[in-house]
C-alpha cells in the first residue's frame, strides 16, 4: 500500500462537513500572578489550516497544551471532536507535534513508531505509509539518536499522522529543516488540509505560514487580537508608481482617487488604488505627459502586519521571517 492510499481518508472527512473540530471558548490559563492566555477564543473546522501566530512567550504553546489535556485551564472551556481535551475520545482522533518530539534514543525510526502503533491500536501498515510520507523510509533502520534536528522532526510529525487522526495539532514542524524539508513539509500539511483533516499549526516562519494558511489567528500578551484569512489581514493591494514628474503624478491620481489615497514614499508614490481603476490610472497619466518607468500592485506581508499588531521584533532568514 503507497503512504498515498494509506492516508486517504473516509467519509468522516467529507468536504459537506461544516461543525467544527476544536473549539475553545474563553480559555485561560494562569500560573500565580502571570497571566499567560487570556480569554481564547478559537474555532478550526475540517479541512482548513488554521496559522497560530505570536512572538516568544505569547501563549501558542500553552493554549495548545491546553487543548490536548496536558494542562487544566484556568477558566474558559474547549471541546476537542466534541469531546474534552485529553478524552480517550478526544485522543483518538487526534495527531499532535508539541514542542521537541521524545522517543526512545537507542531504538530505530521505525521501531519507535511501533511502540506507539502498539501502545494505540494502530495498524502496522501505517507505519510505513508515513515514514514514506514525511522522507524517512531510507533511514527508518538507523536510531534515532543518530537523526540530525530535522530528520527527528520529521520523525515527530510521522507519529502525529501514525493513527491517521481528523484533527492535527503542530507546533514549529519546520523547526530544524532545510529549505528543501521546509518545502515538503509545506506541501505536506497543505495536502492534509486539501484531504478534509483540520490542521491548528503554530509557527515562527511567516512565509511559510503565508503559503499554506487559511486562516490565521495572532496571539500576543496571551489574547487573540486579530483573525482573519490571509488575503484579509493583509488588505488590498496599493498601487506602486514610479513617474516622473512625481509631484504632477501626485496630482493626476489625486485627481482620480483622492488625495487622502496618494502618499510620496521615496521616489514612488504609493497609492490605494481598486484593481479594476489601475489601467485608468495608467492612461491618464500618460495622457498628461509623464513619463512612468514603473506601476506595480503590492500587498502588505504578512510580517508588516504581525509587527503593526504586535509590536515585535523579528529578524529574515531563508525560511522566511522569524517572530519572537
Amino acid at each position: 500500500m503507497t503512504a498515498t492510499a494509506a492516508l486517504d481518508r473516509a467519509a468522516n472527512t467529507s468536504p459537506a462537513t461544516t461543525e467544527p473540530v476544536l473549539v475553545a471558548r474563553g480559555l485561560t490559563k494562569r500560573y500565580g500572578d502571570v497571566l499567560a492566555v487570556d480569554a481564547v477564543d478559537l474555532e478550526v473546522h475540517p479541512g482548513e489550516v488554521y496559522g497560530f501566530l505570536g512572538p516568544n512567550g505569547a501563549g501558542k504553546t500553552t493554549t495548545m497544551r491546553m487543548l490536548l489535556g496536558l494542562i487544566r485551564p484556568t477558566a474558559g472551556t474547549a471541546t476537542v471532536l466534541g469531546h474534552r481535551p485529553g478524552s480517550p475520545q478526544a485522543l483518538a482522533e487526534v495527531g499532535a507535534l508539541v514542542e521537541s518530539p521524545g522517543f526512545y534514543p537507542y531504538l530505530s525510526g521505525r521501531d519507535n513508531l511501533r511502540v506507539l502503533a502498539r501502545y494505540s491500536g494502530t495498524p502496522s501498515y501505517r507505519i510505513g505509509a508515513v515514514l514514506e510520507l514525511v522522507d524517512l523510509a531510507g533511514r527508518a533502520g538507523d536510531r534515532f539518536s543518530t537523526y540530525s534536528l530535522g530528520m527527528k522532526q520529521r520523525l515527530g510529525v510521522a507519529a502525529a499522522l501514525l493513527k491517521d487522526p481528523r484533527l492535527l495539532i503542530l507546533d514549529e514542524p519546520t523547526n530544524g529543516l532545510d529549505p528543501a524539508g521546509m518545502a515538503e513539509m509545506r506541501e505536506l500539511v497543505r495536502r492534509l488540509g486539501e484531504e478534509g483533516r483540520a490542521v491548528l499549526l503554530s509557527s515562527h516562519l511567516l512565509g511559510e505560514v503565508q503559503q499554506v494558511c487559511d486562516r490565521i489567528g495572532i496571539i500576543a500578551g496571551g489574547r487573540i487580537v486579530t483573525e482573519s484569512t490571509v488575503s484579509e489581514l493583509r488588505g488590498q493591494a496599493d498601487l506602486v508608481v514610479v513617474a516622473e514628474p512625481l509631484s504632477q503624478a501626485h496630482q493626476v491620481i489625486a485627481g482620480l482617487v483622492g488625495d487622502g489615497a496618494v502618499a510620496q514614499q521615496g521616489d514612488a508614490l504609493r497609492c490605494q488604488v481598486p484593481a479594476q481603476q489601475v489601467a485608468e490610472v495608467n492612461r491618464a497619466l500618460v495622457s498628461a505627459g509623464i513619463d512612468v518607468t514603473e506601476l506595480r500592485r503590492e500587498e502588505k506581508s504578512l510580517e508588516e502586519v504581525f509587527l503593526s499588531l504586535t509590536g515585535s521584533g523579528a529578524t529574515i532568514g531563508e525560511g522566511g521571517s522569524h517572530v519572537g
